[in-house]
């Protein structure tokens, strides 16, 4: 099946058998393939980190058993382009659309075959000779159009990867251009706006590349590339005959837009006078690191450590709405310390102060009177590390704990309140239009396991994404269940900072490249978009209890936390 789900392995492989037959190497495969279709699953992620570890593993190639040829080699032309190995790119990017359309021909084969029927349908089908036919001919002819979406999906996902097909001949374009092909580059291009006529840029690279070929040689005279023109006529061409069955076999239906052209190229360049913006923005940056009398490097002002800005051909995730930052703070006393810029990604912000020293101090018994250990996690004590004790506990809790006079209740209710300071600040700084309800708020503490310290590698709580699922394989975030996908903005508020490690770290969509990392410390926050834009993990608390407020919120009312509305109900006053 497409999807692997827990319990279902390919070919048989379960890793638990395998590693109890003592099979290491299948056991790894076993557990790395399920993985690849289920990025979310921590406890997976964690096996796969402990058989690296285990003797015979540990330079083990881990190859994913559901793989589809055309689409590692996507994989690996997208890691080339990016490394600015053009030559390597070119050949997997090409040697990926060969295998695409060898995929597309078996798809469209596998479409044939006797009609399908949902469940018992088959049992009311009252249609006579020609309407069978009919009716089979078009369910074969929607299967073979929705190939398309087929092969963009990798296993084990339910949406398929933006502008696939369009994004081999972008790249490609690119690519023969900086390898000095400009009749090949120039062929991709044109191919490329046979799916995306109006893209400026292209169109912009198109003018650019017919200035750089020979005299002798004809503009017009190079179309684009065959392969594509014929795909993009026989897909057309599907489009009406279905577009007319519907029509004529009374049956509703919508052409979905199969090439949804946010899914870009990283780098997005415009090629026109790219080697003078090179040569000056070359000449510029080392001409101001000359002045300040030294090299680019992370920054550390207060704890709160910037690592520099990779300088890698990277794009953020589309988010659906207007991104402002810098609206005003509402209170007094906090400190602004870092935007997005500096934090090197987008919709982010670092703020201390947001919390008194006695506030942290008040929460942190409330923290001890209430937290339960595997709280939101089905009591799991230990849910992303075995060597941390996790604990945690709601607003609803504390609130109830409070009026039941097991905890403080004006304790308690500090609790909410300052998670409603935390809601208006974020509301405020992004300069939000419509209202942020809160979705869920948490406090948690991470207590690290004496004796479980020695030899570390893992994380308090690996790389995500708070509303989709993190595949740094793919280099995607898929906004799809389990995730919350309803989240809009998260927040991480602060109680103390005597422990060690436990560091927030911002990374890239690799899960692997830190672009910050924040020491937590009392009245510290730090808030960002939830998307796959902002990857963020927690480093291992190697000693002592780190304690904080996590807080989730979303533009959508639907989703809002049940606390808040008892409270603007005054159920709580």
């Amino acid at each position: 099946p497409p999807a692997l789900w827990c319990g279902d392995w390919v070919e048989g492989m379960n890793p638990a058998l395998e590693l109890s037959l003592n099979q290491m190497e299948k056991a790894a495969a076993a557990a790395h393939t399920f993985f690849m279709a289920n990025p979310e699953h921590m406890e997976m992620q964690q096996s796969i980190e402990n058989y690296r570890t285990m003797a015979g593993v540990e330079d083990l190639q881990l190859v994913d058993q559901e793989a589809k040829p055309h689409l590692e080699s996507y994989s690996a032309g997208v890691k080339h382009y990016e490394a600015d190995d053009f030559e390597l790119a070119i050949k997997y990017f090409e040697q990926a659309l060969r295998e695409y359309f060898n995929e597309d021909m078996e798809c469209r084969a596998l479409c044939e075959g006797p009609q399908r029927f949902e469940e018992y349908e088959y049992l009311g089908y009252k249609a006579g000779l020609y309407e069978a036919i009919a009716d089979h001919y078009v369910q074969v002819l929607v299967c073979q159009h929705e190939c398309v979406r087929e092969l963009a999906t990798r296993p084990g996902r339910l949406s398929p990867i933006e502008n696939f097909l369009p994004l081999h001949y972008d790249y490609l374009q690119f690519a023969y251009y900086r390898v000095g092909e400009y009749v090949k580059a120039l062929e991709c291009a044109k191919a490329y706006l046979l799916l995306h006529p109006d893209d400026e840029d292209v169109l912009d690279n198109v003018d650019y590349y017919e200035s750089l070929l020979d005299d002798n040689l004809d503009p017009a005279s190079v179309e684009a590339r065959e392969d594509l023109v014929m795909y993009v006529k026989r897909h057309k061409l599907e489009s009406e005959l279905i577009k007319s069955a519907a029509e004529g076999l009374g049956f509703s239906y919508t052409e979905p837009n199969y090439w949804i052209r946010y899914g870009g190229r990283q780098d997005e360049n415009r090629i026109i006078a790219l080697q003078n913006c090179v040569d000056f923005c070359q000449t510029a940056t080392t001409f101001f690191f000359f002045l300040m009398g030294r090299v680019p490097s992370g920054v550390n002002v207060e704890g709160a450590e910037i690592h520099g800005l990779s300088m890698g051909k990277k794009s953020l995730p589309k988010i659906g709405r207007d991104l402002r930052e810098g609206g005003p703070l509402l209170y007094e006393n906090i400190t602004f310390v870092y935007n997005s810029e500096q934090l090197n990604g987008t919709q982010r912000v670092l703020l201390d102060n947001v919390l008194s020293e006695e506030q942290c101090r008040e929460l942190h018994s409330v923290a001890s009177g209430i937290m339960l250990v595997g709280d939101g996690y089905r009591g799991k004590t230990s849910p992303h590390t075995p060597n941390e004790k996790f604990e945690g506990a709601t607003v609803l809790k504390a609130l109830k704990f409070g009026y039941e006079g097991r905890v403080p209740l004006k304790s308690a209710r500090l609790f909410y309140d300052i998670s409603e300071k935390a809601r208006k600040i974020v509301e405020s700084y992004f300069m939000l239009n419509s209202t942020l309800y809160f979705s869920y708020t948490h406090m948690v503490c991470r207590t690290a396991l004496s004796g479980q310290q020695d030899r570390r590698n893992d994380l308090s709580h690996p790389i995500h994404a708070d509303n989709c699922l993190l595949d740094p394989e793919a280099n995607e975030c898929w906004k799809e269940p389990p995730a919350y996908t309803f989240r809009d903005y998260s927040a991480l508020l602060y109680m103390n900072d005597d422990f060690e490690g436990g560091e927030f770290i911002f990374t890239e969509m690799d899960a692997k490249t830190v672009t910050a990392s924040i020491k937590p410390k009392c009245g510290r926050m730090i808030s960002f978009s939830s998307g796959g834009e902002n990857p963020h993990g927690v480093k291992a608390v190697t000693k002592g209890q780190r304690c904080a407020v996590a807080l989730w919120f979303t533009l959508d009312p639907l989703y809002r936390e049940l606390s808040a509305v008892l409270d603007q109900m005054g159920f709580y006053r």
